[in-house]
């Protein structure tokens, strides 16, 4: 793939996503951070190579910031405000010093992400593995499994955060994914559990309502131009927490994606629900 062909591959990623619906000034900023962190999507399809080709012609992306960028991958090592789009100074690390960029990579918030890996990759259903990464992995080649610990914003002087994993399921020799993202309490997503479900990466789709005991879930059954995932769940504790647990038949487009997913929809609904996700 030459520059020219992966630009046109570049827009035609952006044309064939549907826009969200409008959103409120607070809840459109916080919307673009997402966005900014989740863009990486777009390069899964292109594949490795292209982004060899347009950007460096090495197997890694240097940032600005000489952060390295896996495009491929779920959880950017990359700032997420490489603009500049806040003036306060990071949160501080266990060092006392202001982070880098959003990502924690020590302390109580980067533990709180591995905490939820571990938890994504013991819901992993029998029939299904969870494939860790083998020693001394290419740097083009996407990882199995990535957590990450995101700063969002501070509201009311309070620091809110989020937390996403990534988990490789395969069966034989077929490989699909799970995704686990949380945010703290406070957050501008919407309250109404499709609404909510709709907010996930911006994504949109056809949702239906699942009920878990008490509690109303979002369930996007089927999405809609956006095909990065196949189906995901949501919901927002009464504390405020928000959990989406999301499913994909395909991991990349150098493995066959699976044929069934690893979760029928009652059950994507009740792991939205799970306390093991429900990070505090």
């Amino acid at each position: 793939m030459n520059g020219q062909e992966l630009r046109d591959a570049l827009r035609g990623e952006m044309a064939n996503t549907t826009p969200p619906p409008p959103l409120s000034t607070g809840a459109a900023l916080a919307a673009a951070r997402r966005a900014q962190f989740r863009r990486r999507a777009l390069w899964t399809s292109l594949g490795s190579a292209a982004v060899v080709l347009a950007v460096t012609g090495f197997a890694v992306v240097t940032t600005p910031d000489d952060l390295v960028y896996q495009p491929a991958g779920q959880g950017p090592l990359v700032s997420l405000d490489a603009t500049g789009d806040t003036k306060e100074p990071w949160p501080t690390g266990p060092d006392g010093k202001p982070q880098e960029d959003r990502t924690a990579r020590a302390g109580s918030q980067h533990d709180r992400g591995v905490h939820l890996l571990n938890e994504v990759v013991a819901v992993v259903p029998t029939g299904y593995t969870a494939p860790e990464d083998p020693a001394n992995q290419p740097a083009d080649q996407r990882t199995l499994r990535t957590h990450q610990a995101q700063f969002e914003e501070k509201v009311d002087g309070v620091d809110r955060w989020s937390y996403l994993s990534s988990v490789a399921v395969a069966q034989g020799d077929r490989t699909g994914r799970v995704i686990v993202e949380v945010h703290d309490a406070g957050t501008q997503l919407a309250t109404e559990p499709c609404a909510l479900a709709r907010d996930f990466w911006g994504m949109q789709g056809e949702c239906q309502l699942e009920t878990v005991g008490a509690a109303q879930v979002g369930v996007v059954v089927r999405p809609g131009n956006d095909d990065r995932l196949d189906q995901w769940s949501a919901y927002r504790h009464p504390d405020g927490v928000v959990v989406y647990v999301a499913q994909g038949a395909k991991l990349d487009e150098s493995r066959p994606g699976l044929t069934t997913l690893p979760f029928a929809v009652p059950q994507l609904a009740a792991l939205a629900v799970d306390e093991r996700f429900h990070l505090r």
